[in-house]
């Protein structure tokens, strides 16, 4: 069995390799960090010798690149049984103050992104007998908050995607699930002076996307939102 994931080096996207190699399944990971993603290579086989993993340098902003990498995904593993769109940024701001070209580039990384990858992975889905695909969207993806800017509308966008899909794929056997985190421990959080426990681990995003994998195929949990304890930050 075969997973790709797509900013799998660190935070939530390396958390869910590390459970997927930890159950067995073959591992495709992309990021932009060449030294990260051989890290990444090095402890999942070390983690479980019996999987293979591939690894490939992509910057998933850029269109031709993602097909780069869903070309090589194919001629490396052939059919692909798990597909989670993890890669993202977020930038701050006010749509009102931002800079020109926030909102086309993070468009293109978080949404034009995983609408590529998808489309370009589909094909090779379809023979699958547990195919699912998760979308990392956001709390963001429902409810707007302060200097969400552009990050909020891509994520919008990218659960209406995964709506869309979802709606697509049913009658294809192949299942379609929107992951909506809250404040998680990541990059994006370093040196944020709060209690450790105040944000969930990145193991939590993983545990839930492995407990709706796990499900009869009679069974799909459309969207996840988890969120910390006590509330969003």
């Amino acid at each position: 069995m075969n997973t790709v994931i797509t900013g799998a080096t660190k935070g939530i996207g390396k958390a869910i390799a590390v459970k997927f190699a930890s159950q067995g399944y073959n591992i495709a990971a992309c990021a932009r960090n060449k030294a990260d993603l051989n890290l990444l290579k090095n402890e999942l086989t070390a983690l479980n010798p019996g999987i293979k993993v591939y690894v490939f340098q992509t910057d998933i902003s850029k269109k031709q690149e993602v097909l780069q990498f869903a070309d090589e995904v194919v001629k490396a593993m052939g059919q692909v049984d798990v597909l989670v769109n993890n890669g993202g940024i977020f930038l701050p701001g006010k749509t009102s103050e931002e800079n020109e070209g926030v909102l086309e580039k993070l468009m293109e990384t978080n949404l034009y992104s995983a609408y590529h990858l998808t489309r370009a992975l589909l094909p090779f889905m379809k023979n699958s007998s547990k195919a699912h695909i998760f979308n990392m969207c956001s709390i963001a993806s429902f409810m707007a908050y302060p200097d969400g800017g552009s990050y909020s509308i891509s994520k919008f966008a990218l659960l209406g995607f995964t709506k869309v899909l979802r709606e697509e794929m049913k009658v294809k056997n192949i299942k379609v699930t929107a992951i909506m985190p809250g404040a998680t421990w990541s990059d994006s959080w370093a040196g944020v002076d709060l209690p450790h426990e105040r944000l969930m681990e990145a193991a939590d995003i993983a545990d839930s996307i492995w407990a709706a994998y796990s499900l009869s195929k009679s069974a799909v949990v459309e969207e996840i939102i988890i969120r910390p304890q006590l509330g969003d930050l």
